[in-house]
């Protein structure tokens, strides 16, 4: 099945269009998810760091998604990686 993740902020720097599209099966978790797009962003040598996907959030339009969560039906998420600021 193909996911759809909506990257923000550094993230935004693997594509251009500000989207990736990652075939994982229907069922997976947010935590085997995160596992195909570090696995994509080394395939393709995207200018992305591992370690920010790892700190980085997944969410659906509604909520903030934990790793041990089913993907949704839709296939659809976005990726949030952390923030500072002061």
């Amino acid at each position: 099945m193909k996911h759809t993740i909506t990257l923000h902020g550094a993230l935004r720097e693997a594509d251009p269009s500000g989207v990736i599209e990652l075939d994982a099966p229907a069922a997976c978790t947010v935590a085997e998810l995160r596992d195909a797009l570090i696995a994509h962003v080394r395939e393709h040598a995207l200018p992305v760091s591992e370690g920010v996907i790892q700190r980085s959030a997944f969410a659906t339009a509604d909520a903030i998604m934990h790793d041990h969560q089913r993907i949704p039906d839709d296939g659809e998420l976005a990726i949030l990686p952390p923030v500072s600021g002061g």
